[in-house]
């Protein structure tokens, strides 16, 4: 077992977008990092998503936005894995009601990359396949009610990590009914451990030193 390299949580700061009445961005932004290149690239690709979710909201929309929120959460900082979740609720005007869309970034430090779901995994593990199986199980023990069948996770497909778990989420209408919320299905490291990737996020993660 490998022992791990000391290494400390990335340091983040809160910005805030304040686009007009009833419209707050609050968006995070690392700072105080040593390599700035890559803090660079981290910030640069948070504002990306904050903007791709504020085009989102409003794009082919011809009503009014009365509200719009934009929040982000932290799931992992720890073992040189950052991964956040950006969040944009946004309300138009005569809307039935609010619409939220949730995009995640994780980020492996010690590579100094973004990390895609491919990257958690050996390659050739069928990974999409072990997953599926996985959410599939869940839907039928938490009896979850699906707009249509379920077959397999999309090779993109959202996620993000938290702690020793791998979280893949569905958006609003994409599996579920939009009462039922943001469909979520944890999966433990440990019960994939045969497929990660050892030098990847969840390897690491996955280490008891």
């Amino acid at each position: 077992m490998r022992k791990l390299p000391i290494s400390l949580p990335v340091s983040i700061q809160t910005l805030e977008h304040n686009g007009g009445v009833n419209k707050n961005i609050y968006y995070p932004q690392a700072f105080h990092m040593d390599n700035h290149t890559l803090q660079r690239n981290i910030n640069h690709a948070i504002i990306h998503e904050v903007q791709t979710l504020i085009n989102q909201q409003i794009e082919d929309m011809p009503s009014t936005v009365v509200e719009m929120l934009g929040t982000y959460e932290l799931k992992n900082n720890q073992r040189n894995v950052l991964s956040l979740t950006l969040t944009n609720y946004t309300y138009h005007y005569h809307a039935a009601h609010g619409m939220t869309y949730i995009n995640a970034l994780t980020f492996d430090l010690e590579k100094g990359k973004k990390s895609e779901l491919e990257d958690l995994f050996k390659p050739n593990s069928n990974y999409r396949e072990r997953l599926s199986a996985i959410i599939k199980r869940q839907i039928k023990q938490r009896e979850i009610a699906l707009l249509d069948d379920f077959t397999i996770i999309k090779p993109d497909q959202d996620f993000y990590v938290a702690d020793k778990t791998l979280v893949i989420y569905f958006q609003l209408y994409e599996l579920t009914a939009y009462a039922f919320g943001f469909p979520m299905f944890p999966i433990s490291v440990y019960d994939i451990q045969d497929i990660i990737n050892e030098d990847g996020p969840l390897g690491r993660l996955a280490e008891n030193n």
